[in-house]
């Protein structure tokens, strides 16, 4: 099977309830071969309508998201964990998700992204328990937006689904901010070719969790990174988070 015999199988789909209620059920569209995807909750009545992902209110919030960190639609690959609209926007119930989440394994499987991005919360609980990540409790969820997380394979990065916008237009430069890190961690941080934790995790002396979350991840949230655009010095045997490992000075 390949993409676009998935994409058949979804536009076709009658597994569940929310066939008998949808227009449209929506395939992942996008760079088949992105770096990036983005796993968004489910469609809304616009795209339910027009066939296509991120159309209506919450996809301008999101093209606004994306324009500001540079990133362009054509780049990544975007799908929803559900396919189907839900009527009247409410949230996806268990057996919905169990039934239709087939559908993104298998893209996941087929695009194989380095960083997956989910949108929201149902998004972020299903990657969370795909991947056997410990789930904080709803009230505390928020906490884990924007924050990088590192599997064997993969990268997760969870965001507010940009509908948030829509119900709280304060909390956009917050999304900024998050949205920010997609581009971030798109790309090494500049330093990392010429930095001395490169050369002891090469020579195995450092775990490859550091070079992931911070060198090929989140390299703004490296004090090193920080004191080397200051200008500021500071010694080799420093990690990212700003500790001292004296193991890693040379004898």
């Amino acid at each position: 099977m390949d993409i676009e015999d998935l994409n058949k199988e979804i536009r076709e789909c009658n597994r569940c309830r929310l066939c008998e209620t949808r227009i449209n059920a929506l395939c992942g569209e996008g760079d088949t071969k992105a770096k990036l995807m983005l796993v968004a909750q489910a469609p809304g009545e616009t795209e339910d309508r027009d066939g296509n992902m991120f159309i209506g209110p919450s996809g301008k919030v999101l093209d606004r998201l994306l324009t500001e960190a540079g990133i362009s639609r054509e780049d990544i690959y975007m799908t929803n964990l559900v396919k189907c609209m839900l009527p009247k926007n409410r949230n996806p119930k268990r057996d919905e998700i169990k039934t239709c989440s087939m559908y993104l394994d298998k893209e996941i499987e087929m695009v194989n992204p380095e960083i997956i991005a989910p949108l929201g919360y149902y998004a972020s609980r299903y990657i969370f328990e795909k991947y056997g990540v410990e789930l904080p409790s709803k009230p505390e969820f928020r906490e884990v937006y924007g924050r990088l997380l590192w599997l064997s394979d993969k990268k997760l990065l969870p965001v507010q689904h940009p509908a948030a916008v829509l119900h709280d237009p304060s909390i956009e430069e917050v999304l900024m901010k998050n949205y920010h890190k997609l581009k971030v961690v798109l790309k090494d941080c500049k330093w990392y070719p010429a930095c001395p934790l490169k050369r002891y995790y090469e020579e195995g002396k450092l775990d490859r969790k550091w070079i992931e979350l911070y060198c090929k991840g989140d390299w703004e949230r490296c004090v090193r990174y920080q004191m080397e655009e200051r200008g500021e010095p500071h010694p080799d045997w420093m990690l990212q988070n700003g500790s001292i490992d004296e193991t890693l000075r040379d004898k």
